[in-house]
């Protein structure tokens, strides 16, 4: 599966570790940036984050931010996009399995590593249950 990543300064220092453990599990990882500590702002990496998963339906992204709630805003904006925010595993794998999430959204001053990894992992590892009352909602997200 191909995962595209980005975060802004607050969200890079994990974005980097996740990155890497992702690229051992054996995804092929796109970075879209930052690539440094250096101020950045959150939307810019978003949409060019948000660009690519739609121009590849089959993949995922993660966006991280100081809270991830930012990113989050930001990548909900792209029509296509079901960003979701997630603090534990369990809402990521929800997230996939009841509304189909293709981004998920981390706050990288919120959360340690291993939390992070095991959000990661519900998130790419949960399909969506397809079953109509999901299918129906998810249908209703999109604006007619």
């Amino acid at each position: 599966m191909r995962v595209f990543i980005g975060a802004d300064h607050a969200g890079y220092a994990l974005k980097e570790v996740l990155r890497d453990y992702l690229q051992q599990q054996g995804y092929e990882v796109e970075d879209v940036g930052v690539f440094s500590e250096e101020p950045a702002d959150y939307p810019d990496i978003a949409h060019r984050l948000t660009e690519r998963v739609v121009a590849h339906p089959d993949a995922r992204g993660i966006l991280l931010c100081g809270t991830g709630i930012g990113m989050c805003i930001a990548a909900n904006k792209r029509p296509s996009i079901r960003a979701a925010h997630a603090s534990e595993p369990v809402s990521a794998q929800l997230a996939r399995a009841h509304n189909d999430a293709n981004v998920l959204c981390l706050g990288g001053r919120m959360l340690g590593t291993e939390l992070a990894k095991a959000i990661v992992d519900a998130f790419l590892q949960t399909p969506f249950s397809a079953e109509e009352r999901h299918a129906r909602r998810v249908k209703k997200l999109e604006l007619p």
